[in-house]
């Protein structure tokens, strides 16, 4: 397949807000692909690249697309061919071309490796097209920005496939990446058979389901009852696995920190099994057992150096919610009583996460209420026979805070002024949109940071908004001004006192009196919370007596 059919693709998919066309046309492109290009189809629109990072950074790609001009202008005639990544007789570029150049670049290190990756990027440039060279510079940087996001992914291989989308989707969940999975559906004959031989498997992740959220507890009751009401830890997702004598701890980003957290390890190693697959959280706790702010935690976490050390002065402890797998036995399917049934016969109550069952209002607020006192979030209220659903984040659990928070995206930031001149500020927020898979605006806010989190915000969007956003060569950051686009991956927790109409934002509604909490490096963007989710708050709003129905 030609490159060029699939950026064609691309820029079709990103003119259109339609969900349903946006499928379509995916699906198309994915029957016309052979056997061998549907793994790169889908990484390519996806936004991937198969090899992950190729050791290009934002420098690199700016410095490419500042000199593409010339790079055109010196090889006009696509010459060069033999060299990694050099196009199919023609000059026009493949996707095999583009993703050898890319595993060339990645492939080069030690001595001189900036510029050899430099010099081989540049020869894949001067032979793509301007709207070739344009996509990939997107590619690379990873802003794609087309809303074939995963789920509408996941529909068109699903649609071109001619198989349910349940079943692609419970593939990609089960620790399949999508490129993998789209291969199986797509490779031939057996599709269903092929997506049903990704299954749970001890040492590979599995994306964690996801809680919804409801303004208060009986929203939550009117949802799921009768209920498990389980505190909401406030710390980071954990997912253990053990073999024997093996354990493997992953993030619930799938980012393994085994080595981080060998008490977490210890936990796991303690337990009567010899194989298991572990869901709940990692706190660090204070002497008096209330749970230290998130920052002590995710430091705790993220840390790689001195661990002993970090051990040392700052513990975790594992707060362990249910159970995916127990010696050879897959429990994904079983309804979540008997999960938790079985967890509590291997795990000791002090590893466990404080639960009740319930169908009673003030029972549950009651919970709530010693919860908040414990200095914990909430609560998360689940349903009794729901299977685990990875990766799912639908009406079987509801999480209730004593104050309104959301998960957003930054989509942009602002250079402030006065004392704040010379720092990215005001942040524009956006909740996902799961119909068109693309980012809903709710508003701005620069209220709740303090000077480390607006000193932190600004390298790290400044790093998310690439060449285009950084202040020109030689320029002072406080004489910059006006607002930075940045890459739509930085998560951030924001509390407000409700949602408001407005005319002046595409969903109709904004945040009233949005301030920021803290940073959440621990999620992506496809883990933020939905419009769907604002839309119940203001209907909540709006008719008290009649909380939001599922």
């Amino acid at each position: 397949m030609l490159l060029t059919e699939l950026v064609e693709a691309s820029a079709a998919v990103a003119a259109t807000r339609a969900r349903s066309a946006k499928i379509e046309r995916i699906a198309a492109l994915l029957r016309r692909a052979a056997p061998d290009e549907v793994t790169l189809t889908v990484a390519f629109l996806s936004g991937e690249l198969l090899q992950g990072q190729i050791g290009v950074g934002s420098a690199a790609i700016g410095e490419m697309l500042r000199a593409a001009p010339a790079i055109r202008s010196a090889d006009p005639g696509g010459s060069g061919a033999g060299q990694p990544g050099a196009p199919a007789a023609g000059g026009a570029l493949t996707l095999a071309d583009a993703d050898g150049a890319f595993e060339a670049i990645g492939a080069v290190t030690g001595r001189g490796s900036v510029a050899e990756r430099r010099r081989l990027l540049t020869g894949l440039f001067a032979r793509a097209t301007d709207q070739e060279r344009h996509f990939l510079v997107r590619l690379l940087a990873g802003d794609l920005g087309q809303g074939a996001l995963e789920g509408i992914m996941t529909d068109a291989v699903a649609r071109a496939a001619g198989v349910p989308a349940q079943e692609v989707r419970r593939a990609h969940q089960l620790g399949g990446s999508l490129p993998d999975v789209a291969r199986a559906a797509l490779g031939g004959t057996g599709a269903l058979a092929a997506l049903r031989g990704f299954t749970l498997q001890v040492g590979r992740p599995v994306r964690p389901m996801l809680a919804a959220s409801a303004p208060d507890v009986a929203a939550a009751l009117g949802r799921v009852s009768p209920a498990a009401a389980e505190w909401k830890i406030d710390g980071i997702r954990i997912q253990v696995h053990r073999v024997a004598g093996q354990v493997a701890v992953f993030t619930r980003t799938l980012e393994d920190i085994t080595a981080r957290v060998p008490e977490i390890a210890d936990a796991a190693l303690s337990l009567p099994v010899s194989a298991i697959v572990l869901d709940g959280e990692a706190v660090a706790l204070a002497p008096d057992g209330r749970p230290r702010p998130f920052q002590v935690t995710a430091a705790r976490t993220a840390s790689q150096s001195d661990v002993g050390r970090l051990r040392a002065q700052t513990p975790l402890t594992a707060f362990l919610f249910d159970l995916l797998h127990l010696d050879g036995t897959d429990l994904i399917d079983a309804p979540a009583s008997e999960r938790h049934r079985r967890l509590s016969q291997i795990a000791p109550e002090t590893l466990l996460t404080p639960r009740i069952v319930t169908t009673d209002l003030a029972a549950a607020e009651a919970f709530l209420s010693g919860a908040i006192a414990q200095g914990h979030e909430g609560l998360v209220l689940k349903s009794l026979d729901s299977p685990y659903r990875a990766g799912h984040r639908g009406a079987e659990w509801i999480k209730v805070k004593p104050r309104h928070t959301l998960d957003l995206v930054v989509l942009a930031a602002e250079w402030g002024h006065g004392r704040r001149r010379g720092v990215l500020s005001n942040l524009h927020l956006g909740a996902r949109d799961p119909q068109t898979g693309g980012l809903v605006m709710l508003g701005k806010t620069f209220k709740g940071l303090t000077d480390e989190m607006l000193a932190w915000q600004t390298t790290r969007l400044l790093d998310l908004a690439g060449p285009a956003g950084r202040p020109a060569a030689g320029e002072d950051r406080r004489q910059a001004h006006g607002i930075v686009p940045v890459r739509r991956e930085l998560v951030v927790e924001i509390a407000f006192d409700g949602v408001q109409a407005s005319r002046r934002y595409p969903g109709g509604l904004a945040l009233r009196f949005a301030r920021v909490l803290r940073f959440r490096p621990d999620k992506n963007a496809a883990q933020a919370d939905t419009i769907d989710s604002v839309r119940a708050i203001w209907s909540a709003q709006a008719a008290p007596e009649h909380p939001p129905r599922p």
